[in-house]
């Protein structure tokens, strides 16, 4: 028995190469294995060399070598290619025995396979992974969902390899996160917050690239400066380094010779359609990948650029209280990206019954991912103050934070649109805020319009909530003079 592995991974591409070793540093026996198995061999032969691993040639091999219960991780392409290995695994498995999802997997997926597994009397853990491949060798933010039982044996693991956070570096982030595919569904959401704070900064970079003509060495330094403050964040941070990296080809900055044509890999427009399903406003995630989409008809923009016209997109004002609006625009708004992401899991627990933590949410973030930020802390306290909160907008912090940079922000979305400079996801982000702040929207007339057209009914402010009418518009009007 001591012989056998404590943990087994199927998949060594980069991410599974990586979350291998990081479990094997943490004093596991590891057992791999590998479609293409000359894979398997390289990496006995290379980066686990002298360490504690098995290598196996086929998973029935790999499954004899692992202790009961017995628990296999899955770090493949999303898609079939999990369902496949689930049904080659299951008869080799025993009632217990614990299979873990740890791929880039749509939640319904996962809600439908826990099921499927557990009617085979095996545990199925679906588990979002996030940090890239050095998380993954350093210490990832994991969100774990799934058969609540796997918990427990996984749980020393997964904490172990987890990146930590906290006065004394020794808070895991890493905490079940509920049932069935909630875990995968959190993990949806961090990609999509991720996805529009990357577009956010993004157009703060390019305000002030084309409204000031910052340099990229002048970029640098305001990027290193917002660090410090309430933007520190590791998106931040990468944003400062960029720009100083120089193309060893040519000498010139490499951000400048990088392709304006952004690509995706789905998450983001995961979340956006599950909102859509929802009835919930997830406006800037939405204006995230739609930015994207439109980068990526480059040689349409092209030739659009040679036909229609636009403003002079330079700032005439001053350039360093301009820079310290793009802060505070910046900063409002990603408190509106995040304000939305949590509606969203709200309304997505509420659907599902998933008994959700969204302290214990934001806590999973504070390290190891992408969308980690000190911002993080707040948004825990928020939730443990108030675990009914509403929305982060609604917590004094965030509301107070908001109010303090309105006025900043509103001229940076209105210079933009005056200057002709594209932020979509600022200007939904204000959007949002407006909308949300207000008692009455013009939602009345639309009520009207459905049902002069189509008879869809509708409630009125001097009757109870939920009371249905109709009016006859045809017959009421007034005849046009």
């Amino acid at each position: 028995m001591s012989d056998l592995c404590d943990f087994g991974l199927i998949g060594l591409a980069v991410m599974g190469e990586n979350l291998a070793l990081n479990v094997e540093s943490r004093g596991y026996k590891v057992a791999v294995f590998n479609r293409t198995t000359s894979v398997v061999d390289k990496f006995i032969a290379g980066r686990a060399a002298g360490k504690n691993f098995v290598g196996c040639h086929s998973i029935e091999e790999l499954v004899k070598t692992l202790k009961p219960p017995r628990k296999v991780m899955m770090l493949v392409k999303a898609g079939p290619a999990v369902d496949s290995i689930i049904d080659q695994l299951i008869p080799l498995l025993d009632k217990g025995d614990i299979i873990i999802d740890g791929g880039n997997t749509f939640y319904a997926d996962t809600e439908r396979r826990t099921k499927y597994v557990e009617e085979q009397g095996l545990l199925f853990c679906g588990t979002g992974v996030s940090g890239g491949e050095e998380g993954a060798l350093k210490g990832p933010s994991m969100m774990p969902g799934g058969s609540r039982g796997s918990w427990e044996h996984v749980k020393p693991i997964f904490q172990a390899i987890a990146a930590k956070v906290g006065p004394n570096n020794d808070i895991p982030c890493c905490e079940w996160v509920g049932p069935r595919g909630a875990g995968h569904y959190v993990k949806m959401v961090h990609n999509g917050i991720e996805y529009g704070d990357m577009q956010l900064i993004c157009e703060a970079y390019f305000m002030m690239k084309e409204a000031l003509g910052l340099s990229n060495d002048e970029l640098y330094d305001v990027f290193a400066e917002w660090n410090k403050g309430e933007l520190d964040s590791y998106l931040i941070e990468i944003t400062r380094d960029i720009f100083s990296v120089k193309d060893p080809d040519t000498g010139d900055y490499m951000v400048d010779k990088v392709l304006d044509r952004a690509g995706a890999k789905g998450t983001g427009k995961w979340m956006s359609q599950l909102a859509l399903d929802l009835g919930v406003p997830s406006t800037l995630v939405t204006e995230a990948v739609y930015a994207r989409s439109l980068s990526a008809l480059k040689d349409e923009r092209v030739r659009a650029s040679e036909v229609l016209e636009g403003p002079d997109p330079k700032y005439s004002g001053d350039k360093k209280e301009f820079i310290e609006q793009v802060r505070h625009a910046l900063y409002a708004s990603k408190i509106v990206s995040y304000a939305q992401g949590f509606v969203q899991l709200q309304a997505a627990a509420a659907e599902h019954d998933w008994p959700l933590n969204y302290g214990d949410c934001a806590l999973l973030w504070r390290g190891g991912c992408i969308i980690r930020a000190v911002f993080l802390d707040r948004i825990k306290e928020a939730f443990d103050k108030d675990p009914r909160l509403e929305n982060l907008l609604l917590a004094p912090y965030f509301g107070e934070a908001v109010e303090k940079a309105q006025d900043a922000w509103r001229h940076v979305v209105a210079t933009a649109a005056t200057l002709g400079i594209p932020v979509p996801a600022f200007a939904t982000a204000l959007a949002y805020y407006d909308g949300y702040r207000r008692a009455n929207l013009p939602a009345n007339l639309l009520q009207s319009q459905r049902d002069y057209f189509g008879a869809h009914t509708y409630e009125r402010t001097d009757k109870p909530r939920g009371q249905m009418f109709h009016t006859e518009w045809l017959e009421l009007r007034k005849e046009p003079s």
